[in-house]
């Protein structure tokens, strides 16, 4: 069997309770066989940190033209440090319409030859003459994506193949390959990967340790909502779905080389974060904020941005930013990942303007579910976070489905979404993919290729829906899917 990863563990500080409280619950959770692993890797990784900055890139401000509920309008007025808020007022009937969303993707630039990290990033960034869909990140490594604001899964499904293709075809003319992988599959240079911006630096200057092992990649999904205060009542919502979230988009198995025995080491990289919990049932925005505020006094975050919660009110925008997936291997799994999170936030809206009573799991359960999915994906067993027993990780996914069903339907989302979960059905998660071809005993170069490829797989000029499977196109797809990840000879 796969051996987890050591790494090795400091001294928990104050400043880190809510993190160590994170992983002590997972000791207790005993339903299924991996959580000893998962409470011994998780406490492992628990050290007293601090998130590093992040830019949020490309959702432009029409997000703020979200239409507001019935009898009111939407003002943006400044918050602490110039961000954007969303204010109700009364105000004329807006008109309904679709729920406005919009993806950020992360990568790693890799050798073709060698696996290795190229410190490449803003030499692509300024290739592109100033797109701003593409931005660099926190490693040099590391490019960010960001679609435009989208009214559509189609609209957005264009947006995230064009600019895979943009940023792929930039990486192949430097000499190295775009890849989507929650973590890099080999090793990375550390502190002499940060990009030099003056709060990185002064991120590295006072948390080396964190910031040496950072570089992970996740998906993140905004999905735009009326006020705060209803984002505030989204959140607490959200709290039971976010582990079928991880489990569907889990693409990090692969690290240093070696299988992790994890879907997604990456979240239990990023679990490291003091602030990268679950969100809490905070009743309103002024609750929200309270906790955002004493996580800064108490040191465990600088700032409003770097406030990690897998679920959260965007700093920037008026936004739910849900933060739990890895990056996705193929855009179309992208498209899966952001539909079901519209749908999500979608039902939540509405359960939240007809008084449904709100599910309030134990953190210890929300937790537990969140790490067997980070564990397992969906390859094994998982935990209900509502009552804490045992399911396995495709039953809660049929849950999830049939939660948003209603929400899917209004947004004419339910043929792609279910097509896209036939298609994840064929294929494997992100992780289950990168498994097969590492157990191949495939060479760097053809891993590496194969990974080059499954990423921009769908995203091919002029394909209307990336990664779409067609009617009973399940086989075909699993079929295609073997051909566009197959190395060159």
């Amino acid at each position: 069997m796969a051996q987890t990863l050591p790494i090795p563990a400091g001294p928990p500080l104050e400043a880190t309770r809510k993190a160590a409280g994170y992983v002590a619950a997972l000791a207790g959770a005993q339903a299924v066989a991996v959580q000893a692993a998962a409470s011994a890797t998780l406490a492992a990784l628990v050290w007293p940190l601090i998130p590093a900055a992040r830019a949020v890139a490309g959702l432009a401000g029409a997000l703020y033209q979200q239409p507001p509920l019935p009898g009111q309008q939407i003002l943006v007025t400044p918050g602490p440090g110039g961000a954007g808020r969303a204010a109700t007022v009364p105000g004329r009937r807006a008109a309904a319409g679709p729920i406005t969303l919009g993806v950020e993707e992360e990568f790693v630039l890799l050798d073709p030859s060698t696996g290795a990290t190229v410190l490449a990033a803003g030499e692509l960034v300024r290739m592109l003459g100033g797109e701003p869909g593409v931005r660099t990140e926190l490693m040099r490594f590391q490019v960010e994506t960001a679609t435009g604001v989208c009214t559509s899964l189609e609209e957005a499904g264009r947006d995230l193949a064009r600019l895979r293709r943009l940023a792929a075809d930039a990486a192949a003319q430097l000499g190295c390959r775009l890849v989507a992988c929650g973590v890099a599959p080999y090793r990375t240079p550390g502190l002499a990967a940060l990009t030099g911006q003056p709060r990185y630096r002064e991120l590295a200057r006072r948390y080396a340790p964190v910031v040496a092992q950072a570089g992970t990649c996740a998906c993140h999904v905004h999905v735009a909502v009326p006020s705060r205060d209803l984002g505030a009542q989204v959140l607490a919502r959200l709290r039971p779905w976010l582990a079928p979230l991880l489990a569907i988009t889990a693409n990090s198995p692969i690290a240093f080389g070696h299988e992790t025995g994890w879907a997604s080491w990456r979240h239990a990289l990023w679990s490291r974060w003091p602030t990268a919990t679950p969100p809490e049932p905070w009743p309103d925005a002024a609750a929200y904020d309270t906790a955002v505020r004493r996580l800064i006094a108490r040191g465990a975050a600088i700032d409003e941005p770097n406030v990690y919660f897998l679920a959260r009110l965007s700093p920037r925008y008026p936004t739910v930013e849900v933060r739990v997936a890895d990056v996705c291997l193929d855009a179309g799994t992208a498209v899966l990942a952001a539909g079901l999170t519209r749908a999500l936030v979608a039902t939540a809206l509405a359960e939240a303007r007809r008084g449904t009573p709100v599910p309030a799991p134990p953190a210890r359960r929300v937790a537990a579910a969140l790490a067997a999915a980070a564990r397992h994906g969906l390859a094994g067993p998982g935990i209900d976070p509502v009552t804490g027993q045992p399911a396995g990780a495709r039953v809660l996914r049929a849950r999830l489905l049939e939660h948003v069903r209603p929400a899917l339907s209004d947004h004419g989302d339910t043929e792609t979404i279910t097509g896209l979960l036939d298609r994840l059905d064929d294929q494997g998660t992100g992780a289950d993919r990168q498994r097969a071809l590492f157990t191949r005993g495939l060479s760097t170069p053809a891993f590496i290729t194969a990974l080059a490829r499954a990423t921009l797989s769908g995203c091919e000029p002029g394909r209307q829906r990336p990664g779409y499977p067609g009617p009973g196109s399940g086989r075909r797809a699993a079929v295609s899917r073997r051909h566009d990840e197959q190395p060159e000879a």
